[in-house]
């Protein structure tokens, strides 16, 4: 298991746009047609990553909670799937029913994406405020493989329950940890 932190772009960053698939629907969504009321998040995931394993759980159920407050919340895959078959858009669409993902799980097949966030590793999350301006990047909470920490959402709890109270988002933000991206070469 790699340990990759977040590369923690700046603060104020403006969320790229993209046009992907979503693995359950086959529809293709850019960040226009999915952003939130209030505001977005954007995670990178994977299916065979262990660290996504651990809160796939609690990452649905921060979605379920916060959606009905005006966020949205978008997954994306990045991995090379050639390398990396376990991460396959069949099986996105696996995970995404057995975990019962709320949100979109979209593809990125040619990492574009992922180069755009610079997202560096699995879990990774941002948070974009309504006018999709970065507020936060990094963890979900203190929880890891292993460590003994349960999985409860605090760091980005924290970050999207700023937002609803027109808080300035909390610092230190601490990178996530996770693995690395799968990168074509």
């Amino acid at each position: 298991m790699s340990l990759t932190p977040s590369k923690m772009i700046p603060l104020d960053t403006k969320a790229p746009d993209f046009n992907l698939p979503d693995a359950v629907t086959s529809n293709r969504y850019n960040l226009s047609e999915l952003k939130g009321e209030k505001g977005t998040v954007i995670m990178f995931l994977s299916n065979h990553c262990p660290f996504v394993k651990h809160v796939n759980d609690e990452i649905v159920r921060v979605a379920n909670d916060y959606r009905v407050t005006g966020f949205s919340f978008i997954a994306i895959m990045s991995n090379n799937v050639e390398a990396y078959p376990e991460d396959h858009p069949d099986l996105m669409l696996k995970a995404a029913i057995k975990y019962h993902y709320p949100f979109p799980y979209l593809y990125d097949h040619t990492q574009e994406v992922a180069k755009a966030y610079d997202a560096a590793c699995t879990p990774d999350f941002y948070l974009f405020n309504s006018e999709l301006k970065l507020i936060y990047r990094g963890q979900l909470d203190n929880s890891r493989p292993g460590n003994g920490i349960p999985a409860n959402g605090r760091d980005l709890r924290e970050a999207l329950d700023a937002v609803l109270s027109n808080n300035q988002v909390p610092a230190p933000q601490k990178p996530s940890i996770g693995c690395n991206i799968k990168w074509k070469k």
